[in-house]
């Protein structure tokens, strides 16, 4: 009944990519390619990633993506939370607009105590235990891919235009 999106799912997929990297940056194209996460999801993803302080980024050369902390330092709830914003905000069970301790519905306090079970679960899990686990059973992408280089190719040369007569 209850399960972390799949944005969030995509966010923990491409944060083990760049753990798998260790520490060297990653293109998004690589990330997106080992991850199946479509590109410009990815890049939104990523944006938030960052600005949640998850993940670093580099432009120009050798440039692109790698994580901020060791994967043991980031937890599945700050990848939530990163990602899902106000989503992540609790909300009625039984979908009442105003349910709180002091106007509650018959769900509320079993419902408090489940949520912060979860988040406390959440909060112990990190990204290090999902690589392990990963690792264990293959179920991610991030662990069949091993980037050839994190650097972007060459640009063709720009065509010669034309004079205008």
């Amino acid at each position: 009944m209850l399960s972390l999106s799949q944005t969030t799912g995509y966010a923990i997929r491409a944060l083990c990519a760049l753990g798998h990297a260790g520490e060297g940056f990653l293109l998004a194209r690589d990330i997106a390619e080992q991850t199946g996460v479509p590109k410009p999801y990815l890049s939104r993803l990523l944006c938030w990633l960052g600005q949640a302080g998850l993940i670093l980024t580099k432009r120009g050369h050798g440039g692109g993506f790698a994580l901020a902390r060791h994967p043991r330092d980031i937890s599945l709830l700050d990848i939530a939370r990163a990602v899902e914003g106000p989503r992540m905000r609790p909300r009625c069970l039984l979908g009442q607009v105003e349910c709180s301790d002091e106007r509650s519905c018959p769900m509320h306090t079993f419902w408090k105590a489940e949520r912060a079970r979860i988040e406390d679960e959440l909060q112990r899990r990190t990204l290090d235990s999902v690589a392990a686990f990963e690792a264990r059973n293959g179920t991610l992408a991030a662990n069949r891919f091993t980037p050839a280089r994190a650097r972007r190719p060459r640009r063709k040369q720009p065509r010669a235009h034309r004079a205008r007569s």
